[in-house]
């Protein structure tokens, strides 16, 4: 799952991902969107935290309470993060593609869909 209001940002997340065969299963551009899908099954999330709606902190809480993966892709600070949520791999924008790989390659030698 891909949670970014940046059609172009989410475009280049979803090609990254997909020419390294990882099924993107939804790309979400606002809070109230993702929260629609968040029992959909996928198996790792990459978030922007300030999205349309608000910041992903709810959405990040939830992923980590069913236990899926995720890493926040942002322009923000990782200190900007509640406490609780600084441990979670954050990849700064503007991004390199081997930091978005990277971080999914670090959960799990499987893989996943997004």
């Amino acid at each position: 799952m891909i949670l970014e209001d940046d059609p172009f940002i989410a475009s280049d997340l979803q090609t990254i991902l997909e020419d390294e065969g990882h099924e993107i299963v939804g790309i979400f551009g606002s809070l109230a969107e993702t929260y629609e899908h968040l029992e959909d099954d996928f198996d790792y999330a990459l978030l922007d935290v300030d999205v349309v709606g608000g910041k992903s902190f709810g959405v990040a809480n939830a992923l980590a309470e069913r236990r899926i993966p995720f890493a926040f892709v942002s322009a923000s600070q990782p200190g900007d993060l509640p406490h609780s949520l600084r441990d979670v791999a954050f990849i700064p924008k503007p991004f390199e593609e081997r930091a978005i790989l990277q971080s999914i390659d670090e959960t799990s030698p499987r893989s996943y869909s997004c």
